[in-house]
């Protein structure tokens, strides 16, 4: 019963920052969402997943908790993020605008709303640019009243995917003018977004833009929900997918032959989410034309159900950095 009580409330921020070669300042970041301003352990706090990836320069950290106590978590983390990482310093193949690149909240329980969220991450904007001055915020999603501009609008608007974003000259919707040193930060709350990258065995980036562009929800035949980068990789061409879920059910042509989109409830509303094998043959296809096979696709994080899941797992028996039980489970 204790589980399912503690599951109808629940939230998850997939917190983007910008530094992922060296391991302890990104574990310091992690440890600071889940310790207390007394040095004690945060109650009802866990870190599902550590995702950090050297080239891109960048980490996700999975922070869950009950919506009454993730802003505190995530404004912990971002804090000591802000403290340790100078975006004068930075340098990686993954656009980034700032220190804490990104903070998005998505409801996992059936008793939180998009409205609830989204009010939530404006309050977490305002506290996080009064606690570290100097920080600056974007917002976006379900945050950005009333407009809610999704990210990937957001993102063009402002020059994220522009080499050298000239920072002077973006506008924020909180704090001041962005420094140099913290950038800006993208705050925001929408259903939930997964992420998801495809390996092609090539060093061309033409032949990645041509299969990212095909593949892009804004293109004809393109596939619902789905935002996309192609970026040097380890020597190879990564189709960078975040993946957002989606209230309509796709067109039947699309899923034919597929493994059927998977579900999930947002109060009333039920969404929906291209699956990991649907991008991954839509890149081998288009791939393919090239001559280009591809090498592998990785799931970035969870899909929404299995983070859900483990969410109530984690919190039902009181591991707050489950990360560290997870690899040992996943290797």
């Amino acid at each position: 019963k204790m589980a399912f009580a503690l599951g109808r409330r629940l939230v998850t921020c997939l917190l983007n920052v910008s530094e992922a070669r060296q391991k302890d300042l990104v574990e310091k970041v992690a440890q600071a969402a889940i310790t207390d301003q007394h040095g004690g352990r945060r109650k009802d706090t866990t870190i599902l997943n550590i995702f950090s990836d050297y080239d891109y320069n960048r980490s996700v950290i999975t922070i869950v908790a009950n919506i009454e106590l993730i802003r505190e978590a995530v404004l912990a983390a971002c804090e000591r993020a802000c403290e340790l990482i100078d975006m004068n310093a930075h340098g990686g193949v993954h656009p980034a605008m700032g220190a804490v690149d990104l903070v998005p909240l998505y409801p996992l329980g059936e008793d939180v709303g998009l409205e609830e969220c989204g009010k939530e991450a404006r309050a977490l904007a305002t506290a996080l640019t009064e606690r570290v001055l100097g920080t600056s915020v974007f917002l976006f999603g379900w945050a950005d009243v009333p407009l809610h501009r999704g990210l990937a609008q957001r993102r063009k608007e402002l020059g994220w995917f522009r080499k050298v974003p000239s920072i002077a000259a973006v506008l924020p919707d909180v704090g001041p003018q962005p420094t140099r040193r913290y950038g800006i930060t993208g705050v925001g709350a929408s259903p939930y977004v997964m992420t998801c990258n495809v390996t092609m065995d090539t060093q061309d980036l033409t032949i990645g833009r041509d299969v990212a562009a095909a593949i892009r929800e804004s293109s004809p035949g393109g596939i619902p929900g789905v935002q996309v980068i192609a970026l040097p990789h380890e020597g190879t061409v990564e189709i960078a997918c975040n993946v957002e879920s989606v209230g309509e059910r796709p067109s039947p042509g699309l899923a034919a032959g597929m493994e059927p989109w998977p579900e999930f409830s947002i109060g009333d509303q039920t969404f929906c989410h291209a699956p990991a094998s649907l991008i991954a043959a839509y890149v081998k296809r288009l791939a393919g034309h090239h001559g280009v096979v591809t090498k592998g696709t990785a799931l970035v994080g969870f899909t929404p159900q299995k983070c859900k899941a483990l969410a109530e797992q984690a919190l039902t028996q009181g591991i707050r950095e489950f990360w560290k039980e997870l690899q040992s489970v996943q290797m």
